[in-house]
């Protein structure tokens, strides 16, 4: 892992945690689990942004994978050739830093967040904690390496882009929207986004990462990642089964 990561990681570790306080003193009167989820919340907002912006090319957004690609071949003057080559392999390049800072982001966030769970009165989850271990083995393998980023990125904005409505589910809660409408459209709004993007965009992903020239400690990450995601799709399903028929149930009582 190169110098300026580790330095990346460190700050990034310092600047969530001195967030996390910044917003304890803002909501003196909110619970530490409340504040800490707006600090999840930036992250995963940050955490998309940055995964959208460092894709190389939408028609293939998982491109360019571990394994080797084939020669650039352009039948023109070699003038034009070289100033192109020139032109993509900066692209390139910055592609590919970013890709490695939005990694370092995450794993300084993900590093925060595990301390947290340790620290939160009620707040460490025994799946949470599993989850973020396998995330920072897994981003941390990938950094050593400089291997597997755009699968690592992909990933990323796979695994944050339900994050906010996860998060606003227990933010709403708080601030008094308890069994409301709008929190039950938290709720599906959750379960649906995640489903879509854990149990049907994941797979592909994980297929992906285990069938290029990935390190073997990069692909039992990325399984195991993909295995927690079933796991929780298995305990959404059954918490929007609950809170559909607490929901009819009060209704029937009511007519």
């Amino acid at each position: 892992m190169e110098d300026y990561i580790v330095s990346l990681v460190v700050c990034g570790v310092i600047s969530w945690a001195a967030l996390f306080i910044s917003v304890r003193k803002m909501f003196p009167k909110k619970s530490f689990s409340f504040c800490n989820r707006v600090v999840s919340t930036i992250h995963a907002s940050l955490g998309v942004i940055l995964a959208s912006l460092s894709v190389q090319s939408w028609t293939c957004p998982v491109c360019p994978m571990a394994s080797p690609s084939s020669p650039f071949q352009v039948y023109i003057s070699v003038s034009f050739f070289l100033s192109l080559c020139f032109l993509n392999l900066v692209l390139y390049s910055f592609i590919t830093n970013l890709q490695m800072q939005t990694l370092a982001v995450t794993l300084a966030y993900m590093i925060y967040d595990l301390i947290c769970c340790f620290f939160g009165p009620g707040h460490f989850n025994i799946d949470n904690a599993v989850h973020h271990l396998v995330s920072i083995i897994g981003i941390g393998a990938g950094l050593s390496y400089q291997m597997c980023g755009s699968e690592l990125v992909a990933a990323l904005w796979v695994t944050e882009i339900s994050s906010p409505f996860l998060h606003a589910r227990e933010l709403l809660k708080e601030l008094g929207y308890k069994d409301t409408d709008l929190n039950l459209l938290a709720d599906i709004s959750f379960a649906v986004i995640f489903s879509i993007a854990r149990m049907g965009v994941g797979p592909y992903i994980t297929y992906i990462t285990l069938s290029a020239e990935n390190p073997l400690l990069i692909k039992i990450m990325g399984s195991g990642l993909q295995l927690v995601s079933a796991f929780w799709f298995y305990k959404i399903v059954m918490m929007v089964r609950y809170k559909l028929f607490k929901r009819n149930k009060a209704s029937n009582k009511v007519n």
